[in-house]
């Protein structure tokens, strides 16, 4: 995959991943504390939904994904987690009944205690190796024997043994599975 192709696909999954995994964050936080508050219970869905996010999370922190992924749902989640910590200055930032019932709970419990701002500081600073910014080096072409790329033994020769004793290397014990 070429250089271009990966932060694009960055690019998409960092649009649209942040949001859903947010969803599911809210939600599963909101439904799993409602369920232990009322019936002591643990909500099985509440979890699966809270895995599927940490799953997402592993996504767009991956090194494979483009680094955008990761930069622009720590900018997302960055700025929703300062949002409450700006509030408790006295600044009234937050409309009231901006969520719906279950994701307002959920962002409570999330925002106020911080958790947002760390997912967002953690993502920023997965996007921020330099070697995550750089692609793979180009292959260099594989050689084939009977073409002219490189040389060609005589029909006479036999082909090198990989198993001989290399005379350069000594009695190497250390090497696994070699048995003279």
């Amino acid at each position: 995959m070429t250089n271009g192709v990966r932060h694009v696909l960055g690019l998409v999954a960092g649009l649209i991943l942040p949001p859903l995994i947010l969803l599911a964050l809210l939600y599963g936080t909101a439904e799993f504390t409602l369920s232990a508050q009322r019936f002591f219970a643990v909500s099985w869905t509440a979890l699966g939904v809270l895995l599927a996010a940490a799953a997402g999370l592993a996504v767009l922190a991956a090194s494979r994904l483009s680094p955008l992924a990761s930069l622009l749902g720590g900018l997302q989640y960055t700025v929703l987690g300062l949002l409450p910590v700006l509030e408790l200055t006295g600044l009234r930032i937050l409309p009231r009944d901006w969520l719906p019932r279950p994701l307002s709970a959920g962002y409570m419990n999330l925002g106020y205690l911080g958790f947002l701002l760390l997912l967002g500081v953690l993502l920023l600073v997965a996007s921020a190796f330099p070697a995550r910014w750089r692609g793979r080096p180009a292959p260099s072409a594989p050689y084939h024997p009977g073409t002219s790329s490189g040389p060609q033994p005589h029909l006479d020769q036999q082909p090198p043994d990989p198993y001989a004793r290399e005379p350069w290397r000594g009695d190497d014990v250390t090497r696994p599975m070699r048995r003279d």
